[in-house]
């Protein structure tokens, strides 16, 4: 488990992270979101002990993460998968990181064939792509058997296959009781994996929520109408609390009236309907729609 507390890292007088408060429990994915600039590697940082807080507390199954005696039993992370030695091969980047913690070596071997590295265990980590770079990095992570995992942008530079896998693995980590806390851009990963989101913005807490519960509270369902007598139906739903959006001819959407109204109004008047569907905004609109006044960098709209 990981207990953030009041945590707040200043670097002169720019605050990174403001006063965090929020418990990444075991068992679940939790998703840790935020725009560019938001604060969330500051934080997984300091929760790891790579950086110490201006104040608050950030602990990691009881204790902060520097005070165990075997932190790669307790924890395993993967943040920069480029720190490594490029001159080494993938077998002994990770035998080296073994043996400074008493860890056998017969399990550099295990998650080797964990993340997919058999065939080029041998090889320099210079010559690695992104993707091989970053499943030695998630090995690295595992190489304790930890009981708490902190990923930061796991799924950069992996194929579609890649991308399965490690959403795979969250999940089946998760299921083991473990805690996983990851940090991703890619909202779609993050609807499919994450059950749980811690989100900030300028380094101050915006959701800590089921992932269900952050996109109800972002936005109102619509509904997705076609109809060959588009206009007629238009003006009968019409009214003070209901948006209509042209789509494309004959099709709109409507917010402020529930599908099966419009069906019944739709069926009354004798207005034939093609299409009559609920749509849910993504997790991807919500969190646009909750961030919108926490994004510290903008581009400009082009010419």
């Amino acid at each position: 488990m990981i207990e953030v507390a009041d945590l707040t890292k200043r670097y002169g007088g720019h605050t990174a992270v403001d006063g965090l408060t929020f418990t990444v429990k075991p068992g679940i994915v939790t998703g840790f979101l935020g725009p560019n600039g938001a604060g969330k590697s500051t934080t997984m940082r300091m929760i790891l002990g790579l950086d110490s807080p201006t104040a608050g507390t950030a602990v990691v199954n009881g204790r902060p993460y520097a005070e165990h005696p075997d932190p790669l039993h307790q924890a395993g992370a993967l943040l920069d998968a480029k720190a490594v030695h490029t001159g080494r091969s993938a077998y002994h980047h990770l035998l080296a990181l073994a043996a400074t913690t008493g860890i056998p070596a017969a399990r550099v071997d295990e998650v080797i064939d964990l993340v997919g590295l058999r065939q080029v265990a041998r090889r320099r980590v210079g010559g690695f792509s992104l993707g091989m770079g970053q499943r030695l990095g998630i090995a690295a992570a595992l190489l304790g058997d930890p009981e708490v995992v902190v990923l930061d942008e796991p799924t950069n530079g992996l194929d579609p296959e890649g991308v399965l896998w490690i959403r795979n693995l969250m999940r089946d980590l998760a299921a083991g009781g473990r805690t996983v806390f990851v940090s991703s851009h890619l909202m779609s990963e993050m609807a499919l994996t994450a059950e749980h989101l811690i989100v900030i913005g300028k380094g101050r807490l915006i959701a800590d929520t089921s992932v269900d519960a952050f996109i109800d509270r972002a936005a109102r369902d619509s509904v997705r109408v076609a109809s060959p007598r588009a206009a007629e139906l238009h003006d009968l739903i019409a009214g003070p609390d209901v948006t209509v959006l042209s789509v494309a001819r004959g099709v709109f959407e409507v917010t402020g009236l529930p599908a099966d109204e419009i069906g019944d109004r739709a069926a009354g008047a004798g207005i034939p309907l093609h299409e009559l569907t609920a749509v849910r905004p993504s997790l991807e609109e919500a969190f646009m729609e909750l961030t919108k006044d926490a994004v510290e960098y903008q581009a400009g709209a082009t010419r």
